[in-house]
Parts: C-alpha cells; sequence; structure tokens
C-alpha cells in the first residue's frame, strides 16, 4: 500500500515535471530564431548579425549571474515555489515585450531584464524536487529532472522555428510568454511545499549592528559558507570550462547552418529540427549516462565526455553539408549530457543541508557568466577569423577541460 506522503510527493514530482517542460520549451524556443529576428530590428550584414547575436545571449547571462545567487539565498529562506512562480511569471512578461521590440537595443536590454528575472526557474526547480523527495529516492527524481530539461529544451526550438516560419519572429517570441504564463499557473495551482527554512549555525551567521541584519547581510550569510567549500569550488570551475566551448559556438549554430544549407531549405525550421533532435538525443543521454556514471565513477564519464566533445567541435570545421552538422550537434548534445549528469551528481553530494538552493543558485550563476562570457567570445572570433573559428576554439577548450577533470575531480 502507498502511502499518503509518498503520494504527496510523486504528485507534486509530476506537477514540477510537466511544468518545467512547458518553462523550458518557452524559454528555449526562441533561441534558434533570435540571430534571424535581428535583421527585422534593423541590423544589417553578417558581421553585425553576429556581433549583436552575442551581445544578445550574453545580456541575460551577464544579468543571470548576478542575480541567481541571490535569488537562490532568497529561496532558501522564503521558499523555492515563490522563486519558481517570480521566475516564470517574469520570464513571460519579457518574452511578450521581446515579441514588440522596435529596435535591437530595446531587444538586448529586454534580454538582460529575462535573465534577471527569469534565472531561478532551473535551479528552483532543481531545489524543489531535491527537497521534496525522500533521500532514497532522490536520484530517480533529479534524473526525472535532468530528462524533461533536455525534453522542453528540444521541443521548444523545433516549435519555435515552425512558428517563425509559418506566423513570424515576433509571433514565437509571444507563444514563448504564453507557455511561461502557463507553467506558472500550473506550479502555483499543483505543486504542493511544506517549507521550513533550515537555520544557519551561530558561527556562520552574518552579524549586523545592533544583532539586526541587513537583507544583504542575510543574503551573504548564506553564500559566504557555500563559496568558501573547496569540493564545491572544483566542481564549479570545472562546470566553467566545460560551458564556455558551448556557449562560444551554440548562437552560431543558425548561421552556421544558414551557410551550409542547400537553396530553398527554410532555414528556421532547419535551425529548431536540429537542435530539436540534438536535445532529444541529450535526453536518452542523460539517463543513460548517469546511470553509468554511478556505476564506474562520474569523473571517468566526465572526461570521456570532454573527449568526444573537442573531436566533434573540431570536426565542424570542415562540415559542408546539413545532414553531417546535424550529426555532429547530435554528438555534441550527447558528450553534454555526460558533462552535465556527472557535474549534477558531484553538486549534489557536495551541498550542505539547507543550502540546496544557494548551491544551484550559485552553480547557475557559474553558467550564467560562461553563457555571457562565451557569445561574445564566439562572436568575435567568428567576425574577425571567420565563422568555423569558434568550433576550433570550442575543441580547444574542452581538451584543456578534459584534462583538467582527469587531475582534479575525485574518482567517484
Amino acid at each position: 500500500m502507498v502511502s499518503s506522503s509518498s503520494l504527496s510527493w510523486q504528485k507534486s514530482l509530476y506537477a514540477i515535471w510537466l511544468t518545467e517542460l512547458v518553462a523550458i520549451a518557452g524559454t528555449n524556443a526562441v533561441l534558434p530564431i533570435l540571430p534571424l529576428y535581428l535583421p527585422a530590428l534593423g541590423v544589417q550584414g553578417e558581421q553585425q548579425v553576429r556581433i549583436w547575436t552575442g551581445l544578445a545571449f550574453s545580456a541575460s547571462a551577464a544579468t543571470m549571474a548576478v542575480f541567481s545567487p541571490i535569488w537562490g539565498a532568497l529561496s532558501d529562506r522564503y521558499g523555492r515555489k515563490m522563486m519558481a512562480l517570480a521566475a516564470m511569471l517574469g520570464g513571460s512578461l519579457c518574452m511578450a515585450l521581446m515579441g514588440s521590440a522596435r529596435s535591437v537595443y530595446q531587444l538586448v536590454v529586454l534580454r538582460g531584464l529575462e535573465g534577471a528575472l527569469s534565472g531561478m526557474i532551473i535551479p528552483a526547480a532543481s531545489t524543489l524536487v531535491a527537497t521534496i523527495a525522500p533521500h532514497e529516492r532522490a536520484g530517480y527524481a533529479l534524473g526525472m529532472l535532468r530528462t524533461v530539461l533536455y525534453v522542453g529544451a528540444s521541443i521548444g526550438p523545433l516549435l519555435g522555428g515552425l512558428v517563425a516560419d509559418s506566423w513570424g519572429y515576433r509571433a514565437t517570441f509571444r507563444l514563448a510568454g504564453a507557455l511561461l504564463l502557463s507553467a506558472a499557473l500550473g506550479v502555483w495551482l499543483f505543486v504542493k511545499e511544506e517549507f521550513q527554512p533550515v537555520s544557519l549555525p551561530p558561527e556562520k551567521r552574518a552579524v549586523g549592528v545592533k544583532g539586526r541584519t541587513t537583507l544583504l547581510q542575510r543574503v551573504w550569510g548564506r553564500l559566504a559558507p557555500v563559496l568558501s567549500s573547496s569540493p564545491l569550488l572544483i566542481v564549479l570551475g570545472m562546470r566553467l570550462l566545460m560551458r564556455l566551448g558551448f556557449h562560444a559556438t551554440r548562437p552560431l549554430v543558425p548561421l552556421l547552418i544558414q551557410n551550409v544549407a542547400e537553396t530553398g531549405v527554410r532555414v528556421a525550421s532547419a535551425s529548431g529540427l536540429v537542435s530539436a533532435v540534438s536535445m532529444a538525443i541529450g535526453a536518452v543521454g542523460a539517463v543513460a549516462l548517469g546511470r553509468l556514471g554511478d556505476r564506474v565513477g562520474h569523473r571517468g564519464i566526465m572526461v570521456a565526455s570532454a573527449v568526444v566533445s573537442a573531436v566533434f567541435y573540431l570536426a565542424h570545421f570542415s562540415v559542408d553539408n546539413l545532414a553531417i552538422l546535424s550529426f555532429l550537434q547530435a554528438g555534441t548534445s550527447l558528450a553534454m549530457s555526460g558533462i552535465l549528469v556527472s557535474i549534477f551528481a558531484l553538486l549534489t553530494r557536495v551541498a550542505p543541508r539547507g543550502q540546496e538552493g544557494t548551491v544551484y543558485g550559485v552553480d547557475q550563476s557559474v553558467d550564467a557568466i560562461v553563457s555571457s562570457i562565451g557569445p561574445v567570445t564566439g562572436s568575435a572570433l567568428a567576425a574577425s577569423l571567420g565563422l568555423r573559428a569558434p568550433f576550433v576554439f570550442a575543441a580547444a577548450v574542452f581538451g584543456l577541460a578534459s584534462v583538467a577533470a582527469a587531475r582534479l575531480l575525485p574518482r567517484r
């Protein structure tokens, strides 16, 4: 007989799974068409499109890097459901406004605002799952969440590309806003959280004037112990290095597809399809490589995945066929799933009890920092050395990352 408490957390898990699927599909729907949207806002010339593509991607990442640890610390104090709601509602509003942008400057500003407001969508969901699931079922629950991130990232670009080709680029942004609003409604109605904040030990609490602390001091009081953990910093360092190569090339993939596609190919739909297939393969890989990592060790999975990434990114330099490019993108997605599931498994081990939101917020911040640096780096390389140069750069980064992971990470 299944207990009511077991049914309760499983219902919340399924609700989080479904709402996160809708939210991730919404946020990813606009990514493959973002570079193609820029000419409609007055950006002319291939070089300018490449530069503004990097800025648009980086704007969201830069603000996310600043605000994610703050929202994560606040979620540990005030609840993770509330932060998930705020992130989805904020993202919905920003997406709708981007669909009405009249200049590239407005788009970049709104991308920055979106990063500040919606940066907690993934960390809040991760923390909710980690805290509502029984300890002995945590791996299963977190594995399901990792899978839905890939599934949502697979559906979103495909849907966004089809909508853009049928009704225009602006319609894709409005669709994304509607999906995020629907996800927020689902969290509000169906996700249950019995939240009780965990007090920090006295020696780790922030101390203010006359025993009173400001909000900033309380946030820092939760961040400081996390940032002083050596094992955590090593894992986060691997996270930064591994994602640098990915983000340096990601915004340029639609332009490479446009470059190699035959005449008559609908580029927006092709970009969405390539992204969708890659994400679907990543979803399968996350489950399979996660289970394999539990048996053979996550360090080995991470090192092998980094080596595969280096080989496949290097092959982008000479690709001249859309089918081969799709295969290479699928291979990099499979390898990245192994990298991410290994990082996530290690983060789960080093997260202090009661500070899971802070840890996932800092992790999101690290990813946002490299999401900000990566597109600008890739765009600058593409503008100065050609569209293929960022992919060679990514191959070198992953090669370096494989060596660093082998030397610094624990065997299990």
